[in-house]
């Protein structure tokens, strides 16, 4: 029987999904696949997919993977993605100031290794395509951004290899290392939650007359910071309930 004492600990500790946007080698595919299985991944998404064959590309270069990790793999839309997931865009390529929230503020996998532990609720990885990664649009829909340090003058890495060291990385989420993991004193409120959130936050803009050509900026701005806060659904909640105050302003008698 599950100690009903500590479901959130469970919940924290399961390691983040894999997802895979539109690649367009089968290879690159399978080359995730296997580092999942080395480092202790399960849930690979695809989006957009090359075809799999498994007689092909993808289950020779999956290695072991190939018996569970990737026939195992989910097919599902970018928009089903971004919204039944706490979506963590990787990117070599950043902005280097806050004049543009579409890649900025972003973290590294180690500083992720540290955090997300405490982030309750299903959390993906989100990998983009070999050559131009994910696309501005796909990012401002995105929870929080990451980013590999690299060389400045060629921070692009190959799309396997990107996976590989995000996942080394992150390993102790899906590997287990208790004597390394903080304490998990946090859990993060639900993605409903969070999007009724947001939603107010609009309709905030909206009742404040927030100039139609700045809301999306600024409501990606309020995204990026609610990702990296990880707030608790009672912090959540508590803010949903200010923020209604706010935007029903009394009648003018």
């Amino acid at each position: 029987m599950t100690d009903e004492s500590s479901p959130s600990d469970e919940t924290a500790r399961t390691p983040p999904a894999v997802a895979v946007v539109d690649a367009q080698s089968p290879g690159n595919v399978g080359t995730i696949a296997r580092a999942m299985k080395n480092f202790g991944f399960e849930d690979l998404l695809l989006v957009d997919p090359p075809k799999i064959d498994p007689d092909g590309e993808a289950y020779g270069f999956a290695g072991h993977a190939r018996e569970d990790v990737l026939p195992d793999a989910t097919e599902l839309s970018f928009d089903d993605l971004v919204d039944s997931y706490h979506t963590i865009g990787c990117t070599a390529v950043t902005n280097e100031d806050d004049n543009s929230h579409v890649r900025f503020p972003y973290t590294t996998p180690a500083d992720l290794a540290g955090r997300l532990p405490t982030v309750a609720g299903p959390t993906a990885l989100v990998f983009g395509r070999e050559r131009v990664g994910l696309t501005n649009d796909e990012l401002a829909q995105i929870d929080e951004i990451c980013s590999i340090p690299a060389n400045a003058e060629y921070p692009v890495l190959n799309l396997g290899q990107a996976a590989t060291i995000t996942l080394y990385e992150l390993r102790r989420l899906a590997l287990g290392d208790d004597t390394q993991l903080p304490d998990l004193e946090r859990v993060r409120a639900p993605e409903q939650t969070l999007d009724r959130l947001y939603d107010q936050w609009a309709a905030l803009l909206e009742e404040i007359n927030h100039p139609d050509e700045k809301r999306a900026k600024t409501m990606r701005m309020v995204r990026r910071v609610f990702g990296r806060a990880d707030p608790t659904e009672r912090e959540a909640n508590t803010l949903l309930g200010l923020l209604r105050r706010a935007t029903e302003r009394p009648e003018e008698k």
